[in-house]
C-alpha cells in the first residue's frame, strides 16, 4: 500500500509542476525515481495517465478522473492518520511559502515562529519577493499577497486589511508649511515605491470623495523599509503601509499627514492554488494566520490606536 501512495502523490505532484524535473526537484528526487513510479503506476493501472511528448506533458480522460481520485485518497489518509494521532503533532512535511519582503521580514517571522512551536515537526521554505511568484509551476504551497487579486487558478483567504498613510519626520517638517490638502503634497520631497502598479497616492477626503495624486519622485526605492528610514532620517515624505512604518508613527519618529483623509487600503490574502491537493500542515498555516493577523483591526494598528491616545 505505501508503494501505491508514493506513486499516486508522485503523480499528482508531476501534474501541478507540470513536468517530471520540476517534481523531481520538488521532491528531491532523481528525475529517473520519478519517471519510474510513474511508469508503475500506469503498468499497475493498465492505462495511461499522461500523454508525453518532449515538450509537454497532458493528462488523458483517464488521468483525468484518477488525479481526482487520487487528490481525495491522498487527504483522507492525511485526515485518517491525523485523528488517529489526535493531536496536532502529526502536522509534519515541508511547507514552501512566498511571501513579500517587507512584510514577511517584520511580520512572518514571529508568526513562523509560534506555528513551529506548535508544530516542530513542520518544517519552511520561504521565499522573499515582491515580485508574484507563479505559484503552480513553482511549486510553492501557499503565498501572501498584498494587492488586488486577479489569477483565477488562485483560491484565497483574506487575512487582513493593509492601510497606507502619509508620514514625514518632526525635523523635515520643522521649517515646512504644514500639508492642507493632497495636492500640497506636491510641493514637498516625495518617497515613493517603485515596486507598486499604480504610482498614484490614492485617497478619500473627509467628505468621502475619491481622489489621487501623482508626485514626482525625489527618491524612488522598491522596498519600503529603506524608503521608511530615509523618511525617519528626514529625507522627505512618505505614502506607504502602516505595517512597514507603525513603530516610527508611536514612537514619534514620523508624524501622520493629513489624518483625516483616508488613503488607499488593500486586503492581505493567503493564495494557493485552486486545483492542488491541500495538505493538512498547509491548510492549519493558513487557520493560524488567519487568526494570528486579526481580519479588521491587525496588531501594528492597535499599537498605533494605543500611541495616539496616551
Amino acid at each position: 500500500m505505501t508503494n501505491k501512495l508514493l506513486e499516486m502523490e508522485t503523480f499528482v505532484r508531476v501534474v501541478e509542476a507540470g513536468t517530471i524535473s520540476a517534481a523531481a526537484e520538488q521532491m528531491a528526487l532523481a528525475k529517473s525515481a520519478v519517471s519510474k513510479r510513474l511508469s508503475d503506476l500506469e503498468a499497475r493501472l493498465g492505462v495511461q495517465l499522461l500523454a508525453r511528448t518532449t515538450r509537454s506533458l497532458n493528462l488523458t480522460d483517464s488521468g483525468r478522473s484518477f488525479l481526482i481520485q487520487a487528490k481525495d485518497i491522498l487527504s483522507a489518509v492525511e485526515i485518517a492518520e491525523s485523528a488517529a494521532a489526535g493531536s496536532r503533532s502529526l502536522l509534519q512535511g515541508n511547507l514552501r511559502i512566498a511571501a513579500p519582503l517587507s512584510f514577511g521580514l517584520m511580520h512572518l517571522n514571529p508568526a513562523i515562529r509560534e506555528f513551529l512551536k506548535l508544530h516542530p515537526a513542520v518544517t519552511v521554505d520561504i521565499d522573499f519577493s515582491d515580485s508574484q511568484i507563479d505559484l503552480v509551476h513553482g511549486g510553492y504551497d501557499v503565498a501572501l499577497r498584498i494587492a488586488e487579486l486577479g489569477d483565477s487558478r488562485l483560491a484565497a483567504r483574506p487575512l487582513t486589511r493593509i492601510r497606507h498613510t502619509v508620514t514625514a519626520s518632526p525635523g523635515y517638517l520643522s521649517n515646512k508649511r504644514l500639508p492642507i490638502t493632497p495636492q500640497d503634497l506636491l510641493d514637498l520631497d516625495c518617497l515613493c515605491y517603485s515596486g507598486a502598479r499604480d504610482s498614484r497616492w490614492l485617497y478619500t477626503d473627509p467628505s468621502g470623495q475619491k481622489g489621487a495624486i501623482e508626485p514626482t519622485a525625489f527618491i524612488k526605492a522598491n522596498n519600503g523599509q529603506f524608503l521608511r528610514d530615509m523618511a525617519i532620517a528626514g529625507s522627505g515624505v512618505i505614502y506607504q503601509p502602516t505595517f512597514i512604518s507603525y513603530r516610527a508613527i508611536c514612537s514619534g519618529e514620523l508624524i501622520t499627514l493629513l489624518a483625516d483623509y483616508s488613503w488607499r487600503e488593500v486586503t492581505a490574502y493567503a493564495v494557493y492554488p485552486k486545483t492542488r491537493y491541500l495538505p493538512l500542515r498547509v491548510r492549519a498555516f493558513i487557520d493560524f494566520l488567519a487568526a494570528y493577523f486579526d481580519r479588521d483591526e491587525p496588531y501594528w494598528e492597535r499599537e498605533i490606536a494605543s500611541a495616539t491616545k496616551s
